[in-house]
């Protein structure tokens, strides 16, 4: 699922399975054509994987010939597509490149289709890969089956290189990569990440790999493509999060991406593109203590939190909805829920669920400290589901019911706003 992301008003977004070098015969369907099948024309994982081996240490050779080997010597609108792709491929640092099959089906002998999950991983910044499914089409031809079609598998989102030509910038902590975006404009964002990591490393102590990998696509619409949504949610957005958490907080985090909407984004000033960076930096960082018990307004309060840490900005300044609906009595019930920060929503209501997460860090950080929130931020993502993980939380680490957190979060938005 994508993570949460930041407006461009002001700066503010889940694994994996090991797949089995098996015979699939058992997924043959029952026709009478393909149960009488040769078994020596069934197309197995053992045969696709040999090809897709071999089609693997191309892109990391950056071997035409041998990428385009697997394909159907026929094929040629796919074959100069996917030389297209290996070639805009060849910038970017990969440290690693596999196909794991998933499911072969429809197959008589001479046709069969795939769907396989390919990984990668970018040199010195992933520790885990980026997985996205496709499906392959294929047919046999004498002793071997070659690709006649590949495409994404419905519902996966795209990648940065099949929208063209990427081009790479690296900075100290980050690497961004872009597409008919300038190397200036990329080599600013490489350098604002660059600020933004030891600022996180600062708020957030705990380990992590301080590395961080931005997409910028040439528009809001290709933006979409990369998170495979509709591109109405992310125009006022200037950045997201992607990445995948895991059930209990303690499952390894997969690789994380920033990824950059380049109109909103531009709209900014340099505070406001600081705080977005700063912001999606976090959740980078704080992946692997994130899980599905975390409620949003606590990851994007924390993101926001960090991100506003140390500047010097008035509280009704960066939460400019919310000061305004205390201060025309309509403070908040409660804390605001997971809906409330949708994109395609009340921009209204997202800022202010944004402003509340953000407050509702603030007070701990103020009234119980820096570690006090970290620490209840922890106890939240570990505990076993959403049910019952603020509560315990609030009680293990602040000594407080949800109750009491409530009324002193409204009482301290008086306070802060009013």
């Amino acid at each position: 699922m994508a993570g949460r992301g930041r407006n461009a008003r002001g700066g503010g977004p889940r694994g994996r399975r090991r797949a089995a070098g098996l015979l699939l015969a058992a997924l043959l369907t029952a026709s009478a054509c393909t149960a009488s099948a040769d078994p020596d024309t069934v197309l197995t994982t053992g045969a696709l994987d040999a090809t897709l081996e071999r089609r693997a240490a191309a892109v990391l050779a950056h071997d035409p010939a041998g990428y385009l080997d697997g394909l159907a010597p026929d094929a040629a609108k796919l074959r100069a597509a996917q030389r297209t792709e290996l070639d805009r491929l060849a910038d970017v640092p990969l440290k690693s490149w596999t196909y794991d099959v998933k499911d072969i089906t429809e197959q008589d002998g001479q046709w069969a289709t795939a769907e396989v999950e390919l990984r990668y991983r970018i040199d010195g910044y992933d520790t885990a890969p980026v997985a996205t499914r496709r499906v392959l089409e294929l047919m046999r031809d004498g002793d071997r089956w070659y690709i006649t079609e590949d495409r994404p598998a419905k519902g996966a989102s795209g990648q940065l290189w099949q929208q063209g030509d990427v081009e790479v910038v690296q900075g100290a902590h980050s690497i961004v990569l872009g597409v008919g975006r300038g190397e200036e404009e990329l080599r600013q964002i490489a350098d604002t990440v660059d600020l933004a990591v030891p600022a996180v490393s600062d708020a957030w102590p705990r380990p992590w790999n301080q590395r961080v990998v931005v997409l910028v696509p040439d528009s809001v619409e290709s933006m979409a493509g990369l998170l495979g949504s509709p591109e109405a949610s992310y125009r006022g957005i200037a950045a997201v999060t992607t990445g995948e958490v895991g059930g209990t907080g303690e499952s390894p985090a997969i690789a994380d991406r920033v990824i950059v909407n380049p109109q909103a984004y531009a709209t900014l000033g340099s505070f406001g593109q600081r705080i977005v960076l700063t912001h999606e930096t976090t959740h980078v960082a704080t992946r692997t203590s994130t899980s599905t018990a975390t409620p949003v307004w606590l990851s994007e309060g924390f993101a926001d939190w960090t991100a506003y840490r140390g500047e010097d900005r008035a509280a009704d300044t960066v939460a400019p909805e919310l000061a305004e609906a205390v201060r025309s009595g309509r403070t908040p019930a409660g804390l605001p829920a997971d809906p409330d920060f949708g994109f395609d929503g009340d921009p209204a209501k997202l800022a202010g669920a944004y402003e509340g997460g953000w407050l509702a860090c603030e007070l701990i950080a103020e009234r119980w400290g820096k570690e006090k929130l970290i620490a209840f931020y922890e106890a939240v993502g570990a505990h076993d589901g959403r049910k019952g993980a603020v509560e315990k939380a609030l009680k293990a680490v602040l000594d407080t019911t949800p109750e009491q957190f409530t009324a002193d979060w409204r009482d301290y938005l008086a306070t802060r706003l009013g």
